[in-house]
């Protein structure tokens, strides 16, 4: 499964590549904001996106309300720093298919919520 990485701190991408290649990802891209990630999405076709909700631009759920829109819509898994449950509604509202808190980021993890 082909995902791509948007998110505005490299250590945190660093990361979630080694720990999710190592799990059977295949890590197509990354991008450090909202408008880089809507450009390079049509381009690179991923299967998944693993998308922060804090980001310099346009945020997270903009992005995934953008990018759900369309017919060929990449699965998106939501991800920051904060709990799910501090986002209320905004999460499921984004067309997301769920979200992953950063500390507990995990091939397993992103699988569940997709399952």
């Amino acid at each position: 499964m082909t995902l791509m990485i948007v998110d505005d701190h490299r250590s945190f991408r660093d990361a979630a590549r080694r720990v999710l290649a190592r799990e059977g990802f295949e890590i197509v891209g990354e991008a450090v904001d909202g408008e880089t990630a809507l450009a390079a999405i049509p381009e690179l076709r991923p299967d998944v996106v693993l998308l922060d909700v804090q980001l310099p631009d346009i945020d997270g759920f903009e992005v995934a309300s953008r990018l759900t829109a369309a017919d060929d819509a990449p699965l998106i898994v939501m991800t920051s720093s904060r709990e799910a449950a501090d986002f209320g509604p905004l999460i499921e509202q984004s067309g997301a298919r769920g979200f992953v808190p950063k500390a507990d980021l995990s091939g397993p993890a992103i699988s569940a919520v997709l399952a």
